[in-house]
C-alpha cells in the first residue's frame, strides 16, 4: 500500500495539480462559477411558477409571462454572462485590463453566436426595417462557443498588448481613457477576425462545437449510468489523493452540467412533467441525492464520529456536523483525514457509487422525478431535493434512504479506523504519563 501511495504522489498528483491550476482551465472554472448566483435566482422563479397548490397557482397564472422574465434573463442567456466571466478571469491571470477583455469577449461571442435577423413591419403603410437577435442562441447550449471565443479574444488582446501594438497616450491621461485607446487596435482585429469567420466564411463555430461535444455531454451529464458513475468516481478519487475533485473535473464537466439543468428547466417551464426531463445526471442530482454532507457522502461518517469512543474523532464529529448539514466537508476530509487514508478512502469512493446506482434506478423507473431547478449548494439535502424535483416527497425520502445506506457502508471502516485512533491515543497518553513521571522524579530529586 505504501508503494502504491508513493506512485500516486510521484506520478499522478503532479499531473492532476498541473491540470487543476492551468491558466485556461482555472479561467473557465471561475467564469462559469461566477454565473451561479444568476442561475440560482432564475431557478427560484421556476419553483415559484410551479408551486403545487391550486389556490397559489391560480393567483400566479395571470402574471406567468411576467414572472418568467427573470428566468429568461438569467438561465436563458447563461452563455453571455459566462463569456464575460471567463474572459475577465483569464485577463487577470495575464495582468491585462480585465474589464476591456471582458467587453471584447462579449462582442466576439455575440458576433459568433447571435447573428442579427432582419424583420419587416408594416405600420400605417410605412415599411420599417429593424433587427433582432434570438436570445435562445445565448443560452446554455452555446456555452462551449462562449468558452472558445472568450479564450481566443483574450489571447489576441494579450498578444497586441505584449507586443506593444497599441495606440499610446501621453502621460497624465486617466487610466480608463488610456485603456480605451490601448484596446482600439486589438479590438478592431478581434472584431474583424470573428466577423470574417462567422459572416464572410459562414462558419458557425458555436454549432460546430456543439455537434462535436454534445455526444460527450450525453455520456457525462445526460442519462448514461456509466457516465454518472465515472464522474462520481473521478471526483471522489481526486479528493482521496488530496486534490479538490471539482477543481479538476469542473472545467471539463461543469459546462455539461449547466447545459443539462438549463435544458431541464426549459422543458419544465414548457409544461413537461418532472418525470420526463431530458437529463438525469445534472449537478443537482449529485448534490442532493449523492453528496449528502459533501463529496463522498461524508455526513454519515461525521455522525459516526460524533459517537466515537475516540476523543479526537468525537471532537472532530461535533465540529464537522454543522458544516456537514450544509454540505461543507473539508473539515472532515482533511481533519480525519480521508486524504491518503486507505481505510476511509474506500467507503468515500464506494458509497457514492452505490447510492448513485440506486438513485438512477429509482429515477428511470419514475419513482423519483428529475431535477428541474438549481438551488444553493449549502441547502440541506432533503429540503433541496424536495424543492428541486417539483416538490416530490419521494425525492426527500430517497435522500434519507441514501444517508442510511452510506452509514452502513462507512460503519465497518469507521470501526477499523476508530480502533487505530484509540491505539494511537492510548500510546500518546502512555508517553505523556511516562514524561510526567520523569518530570516528577526530577523534581523530587531536586528537593
Amino acid at each position: 500500500m505504501d508503494k502504491f501511495v508513493g506512485i500516486i504522489e510521484q506520478k499522478i498528483m503532479p499531473v492532476a495539480n498541473r491540470i487543476g491550476t492551468q491558466r485556461h482551465m482555472t479561467a473557465i472554472r471561475k467564469g462559469i462559477i461566477a454565473t451561479m448566483p444568476l442561475t440560482i435566482v432564475g431557478s427560484f422563479f421556476t419553483i415559484l411558477l410551479n408551486i403545487p397548490i391550486e389556490s397559489v397557482a391560480a393567483v400566479i397564472e395571470p402574471y406567468r409571462e411576467i414572472l418568467d422574465i427573470p428566468f429568461r434573463y438569467t438561465v436563458g442567456i447563461l452563455a453571455l454572462y459566462a463569456t464575460f466571466g471567463i474572459a475577465s478571469s483569464l485577463a487577470k491571470s495575464y495582468k491585462v485590463d480585465s474589464l476591456t477583455a471582458g467587453i471584447l469577449a462579449l462582442m466576439s461571442f455575440l458576433i459568433v453566436a447571435a447573428p442579427p435577423t432582419r424583420v419587416f413591419e408594416d405600420v400605417d403603410n410605412v415599411i420599417g426595417a429593424g433587427r433582432y437577435i434570438n436570445i435562445a442562441n445565448l443560452g446554455s447550449g452555446s456555452l462551449f462557443g462562449a468558452i472558445v471565443t472568450a479564450i481566443i479574444s483574450v489571447e489576441i488582446y494579450r498578444f497586441f498588448i505584449e507586443k506593444k501594438i497599441t495606440i499610446k497616450m501621453p502621460d497624465g491621461v486617466p487610466p480608463e481613457v488610456t485603456n480605451s485607446f490601448v484596446a482600439l487596435i486589438p479590438g478592431a482585429v478581434i472584431l474583424i477576425f470573428f466577423w470574417v469567420i462567422r459572416h464572410m466564411l459562414g462558419f458557425d463555430l458555436n454549432g460546430f462545437l456543439s455537434q462535436i461535444l454534445m455526444p460527450l455531454k450525453g455520456i457525462l451529464a445526460g442519462n448514461s449510468l456509466f457516465g454518472g458513475l465515472l464522474t462520481v468516481f473521478l471526483i471522489c478519487f481526486f479528493w482521496v489523493l488530496g486534490i479538490h475533485g471539482p477543481a479538476i473535473m469542473g472545467p471539463v464537466i461543469r459546462p455539461f452540467w449547466d447545459i443539462s439543468i438549463a435544458e431541464n428547466i426549459d422543458a419544465f417551464n414548457a409544461g413537461a412533467s418532472a418525470q420526463n426531463m431530458p437529463n438525469i445526471f445534472t449537478e443537482q442530482f449529485l448534490q442532493w441525492f449523492i453528496w449528502i454532507g459533501g463529496a463522498g457522502t461524508t455526513l454519515a461518517l461525521v455522525v459516526l464520529f460524533m459517537f466515537s469512543k475516540s476523543k479526537y474523532l468525537k471532537s472532530l464529529g461535533r465540529l464537522s456536523i454543522l458544516p456537514g448539514l450544509f454540505n461543507i466537508n473539508e473539515p472532515v476530509i482533511f481533519g480525519a483525514p480521508i486524504v491518503m487514508n486507505p481505510v476511509l478512502g474506500i467507503p468515500f469512493i464506494v458509497a457514492p457509487l452505490i447510492t448513485t446506482t440506486l438513485s438512477y434506478v429509482l429515477t428511470i423507473s419514475g419513482v423519483v422525478p428529475m431535477m428541474v431547478a438549481r438551488l444553493p449548494f449549502a441547502m440541506p439535502a432533503p429540503i433541496a431535493a424536495w424543492m428541486s424535483t417539483n416538490w416530490s416527497v419521494a425525492a426527500g425520502i430517497l435522500v434519507v434512504v441514501n444517508f442510511f445506506i452510506t452509514l452502513g457502508i462507512y460503519y465497518p471502516f469507521f470501526k477499523v479506523f476508530e480502533k487505530q485512533q484509540l491505539a494511537r491515543e492510548a500510546e500518546e497518553q502512555a508517553q505523556e504519563q511516562a514524561t510526567q513521571e520523569v518530570l516528577n522524579t526530577g523534581i523530587t530529586q531536586e528537593q
